[in-house]
């Protein structure tokens, strides 16, 4: 009598965590009782996590782990991850002094983790809806004035009608008067006067500022 083999067990589903950034200052992970997660077993897991501003991020790290959304995005992702014997960190990069949190996963040694540096400065440049330009700090502040250097400029075109076209000493980028979405171009801004405006209107929707 021939004899089928029973199918393999199906492996359980990762446990979930859920992580919130915003929409004001404030940045939480919690278990799927809605407590606020302070400690955790080791292995893998599900973290959901949803970017409510377009001024934070959630950044999650840790041994083996590194994981974050972008600034000026904002929705939902899910992030599968192995925790080992550690320390996690999440926090905002714009406001890594105010909105951090740590958790430990089983038993971490007993040092905890140094928050890495952000390599670049980090800028928001934003065209649309409507007339409206600018070119902020990561922090959401609007430019007067910035010092020489390299940069990561986060540039979110909301418009089809309107572009940003960036133009000082050693840069001119632009995105395209019909297109709409999120680039990210990395500049070295020399000392001078940088303007930014729209080509089609470049007299009534533009904006400067002075580096040096």
């Amino acid at each position: 009598m021939a004899v089928t083999a029973a199918p393999a067990a199906l492996a359980a589903a990762a446990p979930q965590l859920f992580g919130t950034v915003g929409p004001g200052f404030s940045i939480t992970l919690q278990d799927s009782g809605g407590s606020l997660v302070s400690k955790v077993d080791p292995g893998t897991y599900e973290i959901v996590v949803r970017d409510l501003s377009d001024e934070h991020n959630f950044r999650l790290f840790g041994p083996g782990v590194e994981e974050a959304t972008s600034v000026e995005g904002t929705g939902t992702v899910t992030w599968t991850v192995t925790l080992q014997n550690a320390r996690y960190t999440l926090l905002c990069d714009p406001h890594s002094s105010s909105m951090v949190r740590t958790f430990v996963s089983g038993t971490p040694p007993a040092a905890p983790p140094k928050i890495p540096p952000v390599s670049k400065p980090r800028l928001l440049a934003t065209v649309g809806p409507g007339n409206t330009i600018s070119l902020r700090s990561a922090s959401g502040v609007v430019l007067k004035t910035a010092k020489p250097g390299t940069y990561s400029i986060s540039v979110h075109d909301r418009s089809k009608l309107h572009n940003f076209h960036l133009v000082g000493k050693g840069v001119n980028r632009k995105t395209g008067l019909a297109a709409t979405g999120t680039v990210t171009w990395k500049v070295t801004l020399g000392a001078g006067t940088l303007r930014f405006f729209s080509d089609r209107s470049p007299t009534r929707v533009r904006g400067s500022l002075r580096v040096g």
